[in-house]
């Protein structure tokens, strides 16, 4: 059986697979900071809708970085969860490769 882990190394040799999946980079690392924040909260999708006052399915969209999602949307869910919206401008690292 093929590992999820081998597939992406094979994915990855290919140099605009390389690229594009750098650029959804920052796209999953929110998702993954929102999901994991929602769980340490101890929240269901569907409890952290009733919060912000919308649907069960806004939530998942919101969590699968498959939509444009605002900063004020963003910031309803990280008051749904407990937490606080925060926004981080990082220099880019020059390539040492």
């Amino acid at each position: 059986m093929t590992q999820l882990a081998d597939l992406k190394t094979a994915f990855l040799r290919d140099p605009d697979h390389r690229a594009a999946y750098a650029a959804l980079a920052p796209e999953y690392d929110l998702a993954r900071k929102l999901v994991v924040a929602r769980t340490a909260a101890g929240l269901s999708q569907t409890e952290v809708a009733e919060r912000m006052g919308t649907q069960q399915s806004e939530v998942s969209r919101i969590e699968g970085a498959r939509q444009n999602v605002s900063l004020a949307k963003l910031a309803r869910y990280a008051q749904a969860v407990g937490t606080k919206l925060e926004i981080h401008l990082d220099p880019i690292q020059a390539d040492s490769g």
